[in-house]
């Protein structure tokens, strides 16, 4: 089953995985981002380590969205190596990514209604995981063609 999108979505997880390591850096005060502090922006307010909705159960939610891009990542490449795995990817995907999905729309609606501050970088990974979960359906959907086919 050598479809494109599984790649993709490897690709963007990489992105991802950049993303988030730049953000759990920040939020462990590591480093300083360049967001630009303003009425729209705030990085610190939003994903910072004072920030009021930055972790969950104590868990930074940097490192959160980092543990995701890994395992999505880590599902396509064992893909390779486990035939268990690649019969059930585009499942295994669906619920990495349909997951991902649903904690970022949260994250998203409290930095909209909640915080009233965005975060650019946070807005870069919500753009990124609905672009893989997009590719997901669409993977899931040419395999259950396939089968049908057969």
């Amino acid at each position: 089953m050598q479809q494109w999108q599984p790649r993709l979505i490897q690709l963007l997880s990489v992105i991802g995985i950049v993303i988030a390591f730049y953000l759990k850096l920040f939020h462990d005060g590591v480093l300083f981002l360049t967001c630009e502090v303003n009425g729209i922006f705030d990085c610190g307010k939003v994903s910072g380590t004072y920030g009021e909705f930055s972790t969950l159960f104590g868990i930074p939610v940097a490192t959160i969205g980092l543990l995701g891009y890994i395992a999505i990542f880590g599902a396509i490449w064992l893909q390779d190596w486990l035939p268990i795995v690649r019969k059930y990817l585009p499942l295994i995907l669906l619920g990495l990514t349909g997951g991902g999905f649903a904690f970022t729309a949260y994250l998203t609606a409290l930095e909209a209604f909640v915080i009233g501050a965005w975060c650019q970088y946070c807005l870069y990974s919500a753009a990124i995981i609905t672009i893989m979960l997009i590719l997901t359906i669409s993977f899931w959907l040419s395999v259950r063609r396939l089968k049908q086919v057969e």
